[in-house]
């Protein structure tokens, strides 16, 4: 059996790939695999996450987080630093490099097995599992695994062709930037690099569509993160706003007409941030030929396209727009790889339906918003009776005296067994706190089992504070 992945550099294909390397030998006639080729024509090699999303991104985050720490701080005097831009980017570089490095000797290393292969090439569908290489070659793999990634999502908005913007990967090369710009897109790329940019001196109008950003947390969350990035980042948010078009100014700049009727209606800046999210990378795939039509729902939760008649071609990562995010992505490269080997086997598929588990690096990292599992609305719509609790981080002295009061944290728990069903949280090392929570949902624990123990005045007693509120309640 041959199996060929497609986008074999990027977190989910490394994964697929690794995965189905263990079962390739070409000189074992029971192997399920006699023949895997990996496909990638990317350079240097690496994927989104290492290249141009979460790792460099945190690196250029804690810089301003630093920053922030410096002039929020009232015990400290002086002017606050600045941010030396080229050693940012230069410190952000060298480690890019070395995670590149790493993940294309990774993938190297697979190809010097027996019956494994890497092709620097491009790769397209003439039919369903008949792929056309950009070297000339063509291939007629049982199974192709498809793990392209995303591109960036440009908006339809007139004007957008006229003028110079910059999205994420150029604000993370930027060695120079405006000393104003609009924002377009206030997601999690918005959120993160907004802060980023405010304390890089950049003077910046953000735009939101909606009353308030973090549309699967609770208003209170939205409106902490509101007040948090006006207050003490700065930024011009103006919410229920829609952009209408834009265009270049006599100097350079740029003008962004919106739909409001007031006085701020049209936006002038320096330049302008396109943060407005990404769309799965399939142009060029001729995925047409191959019988598939991409949409809503053209994945199912074996990571199997529809489409394919005989169910042999996988979309996984990115690619296939279900749930943007490295650790899916990984897990996905995991599921498909083992349902390649069952469909072969003629064994039942797996079904990937993981819980919401994801972390927005807001305020400069320094005040993040994490989601594990249910929030209340979505535990009742699954069926369960709850139980939800809060505690502002105020509340907590261990946050007073880290200078790091805002925020607050939820738990929800299942009224009738006291089933952990979820956590939300948006305050200091809220990040951190996610794998704890995590840990507890997946393993379906009872709120009143877990101890009520600190050691030490930590941050995670807002936890604690949780647990003993909804012990309470039940």
């Amino acid at each position: 059996m041959h199996v060929a992945i497609i986008g074999a550099y990027g977190s989910a294909g490394v994964a697929a790939a690794e995965r189905l390397a263990d079962h390739t030998d070409p000189a074992d006639p029971a192997a399920p695999l006699d023949r895997l080729t990996l496909l990638d024509d990317g350079d240097p090699g690496g994927g989104l996450c290492i290249l141009r999303g979460c790792m460099p991104s945190k690196a250029v985050l804690s810089a301003a987080a630093h920053r922030y720490r410096a002039r929020h701080d009232d015990r400290l005097v002086g002017d606050p630093p600045e941010l030396d831009l080229e050693a940012v980017v230069a410190n952000k570089d060298e480690h890019v490099s070395s995670f590149a490095s790493h993940r294309r000797s990774a993938v190297r290393a697979l190809a010097e097995r027996d019956g494994v292969a890497f092709r620097h090439e491009r790769a397209r569908f003439l039919g369903p599992r008949e792929l056309a290489l950009s070297g000339g070659g063509r291939l007629a793999p049982d199974y192709v695994v498809v793990a392209t990634g995303s591109t960036l999502a440009v908006p339809d908005l007139p004007g957008v062709d006229d003028v110079d913007w910059l999205d994420s990967a150029d604000v993370l090369d930027a060695t120079t930037l405006p000393d104003s710009g609009v924002v377009m897109g206030f997601g999690y790329v918005g959120i993160e690099l907004a802060a980023y940019l405010a304390e890089a001196g950049v003077d910046l109008t953000v735009i939101e569509h909606d009353a308030r950003p973090l549309d699967d947390a609770p208003a209170p969350f939205g409106d902490d993160l509101l007040d948090l990035y006006r207050e003490e980042f700065g930024i011009d948010v103006l919410t229920d706003t829609r952009e209408e078009s834009v265009e270049p100014t006599a100097d350079g700049g740029v003008r962004l007409h919106t739909d409001r009727d007031d006085d701020r209606a049209t936006v002038e800046a320096d330049g302008m941030f396109l943060f407005t999210g990404r769309r799965p990378n399939l142009d060029g795939l001729g995925l047409d030929d191959a019988g598939l039509v991409p949409g809503p729902d053209w994945v199912d939760a074996t990571m199997r396209a529809v489409g394919d008649d005989a169910g042999r071609t996988f979309v996984v990562g990115d690619a296939n727009g279900r749930t943007p995010l490295l650790h899916v992505a990984k897990e996905q490269g995991h599921v498909a790889a083992d349902n390649v080997l069952a469909d072969a086997a003629g064994d039942d598929l797996a079904e990937y339906n993981p819980i919401t588990h994801h972390v927005v690096f807001s305020g400069a990292a320094e005040y993040p918003y994490a989601r594990v599992g249910h929030t209340a609305d979505s535990a009742r719509d699954a069926g369960h009776e709850v139980v939800e609790v809060e505690r502002e981080a105020s509340r907590d002295g261990v946050f007073a005296v880290k200078d790091a009061p805002r925020g607050r944290a939820r738990l929800v728990v299942d009224a009738d067994d006291g089933t952990v069903l979820g956590y939300l949280g948006l305050h200091l090392d809220a990040d951190v706190m996610a794998k704890t929570m995590q840990v507890l949902v997946e393993r379906g624990a009872d709120v009143r089992e877990v101890p009520d123990r600190a050691y030490h005045p930590t941050t995670p007693e807002i936890l604690d504070g949780l647990f003993r509120a909804a012990s309470a309640e039940l």
